[in-house]
């Protein structure tokens, strides 16, 4: 098994966030945008990373919340709002419409032309970063696995493969069986059509998004003590432990070389 430290690119725009925003940061510059509105809840990676982008390449943001706003801010929004995202908030029920004509019409008229960036920040742009992935792998795989949030990097590793090489995709949410649905789609959209070379692993959620179980806690533990890497609960440490449990159950053949990624 290798790893790919896709967390260490930046320490402000680590792994598949750099990779989303990427073709997204030239698209919005190409058609006159000078703004990035996008999604998240209140402690969404997704948000401080576009606020650090948008710092960093001259855009402004706009960061819409998920819930009510509560002071004082949280580490997650105070370093967002610390890099020049200003913030609003929709309540949960507005929420769940967000990508409406009328929600977006309203953020409009209040915030001005921006470039959209959906929640989790995958669209087809998205994709085709994450797609660059592969191709910097300098060693022969036959498997790569990443963990699958909203599809975006999945849809994109996968795109990126050699004939023969296939990706596995680890869901971190409960009820995550749509998320193939979303990754065909985000195929179709970036490359033209869906590819074959991928599936969705969907027993290793640990009670949903964000959640998890004693039994998770100690294999982070004890992956941190062995190999001095403290993963992330709420995607990355679920991906490798259904990784370990696939091999445990004999799932890829002997002699099969299987990659890792450590997305941030």
């Amino acid at each position: 098994m290798l790893v790919k430290r896709d967390d260490l690119i930046d320490p402000e725009l680590p792994g598949n966030k750099w990779r989303k925003l990427k073709h997204n940061l030239t698209a919005a510059a190409a058609a006159g945008h000078d703004t990035l509105l996008t999604f998240g809840g209140a402690y969404s990676n997704h948000i401080r990373a576009t606020a650090a982008a948008g710092r960093r390449f001259g855009f402004g943001t706009v960061g819409v919340i998920r819930g009510e706003p509560r002071l004082p801010l949280n580490p997650s929004l105070a370093y967002a709002v610390g890099q020049g995202m200003r913030l609003t908030y929709l309540d949960r029920t507005t929420y769940r419409r967000k990508h409406e004509a009328s929600i977006l019409a309203g953020l409009g008229r209040r915030w001005g032309r921006f470039h959209l960036l959906p929640e989790g920040g995958s669209n087809a742009l998205a994709a085709r970063g994450c797609a660059e992935l592969p191709a910097e792998i300098d060693e022969p795989f036959d498997v790569i696995c990443c963990a699958v949030g909203t599809g975006g990097t999945l849809a994109g590793i996968a795109a990126g493969l050699r004939p023969g090489q296939r990706a596995v995709g680890f869901s971190a949410l409960r009820g995550g069986e749509f998320l193939a649905g979303e990754v065909r789609r985000l195929q179709t959209e970036a490359f033209g059509a869906p590819g074959t070379n991928w599936h969705l692993e969907h027993g290793h959620h640990f009670g949903g998004f964000a959640r998890g179980t004693p039994e998770l806690a100690a294999f982070i533990d004890d992956f941190a003590g062995r190999h001095g890497l403290l993963l992330d609960r709420i995607y990355v440490a679920k991906m490798m432990f259904g990784l370990f449990a696939r091999c445990e159950q004999r799932a890829f053949p002997v002699g099969t070389t299987v990659v890792a990624v450590i997305t941030g």
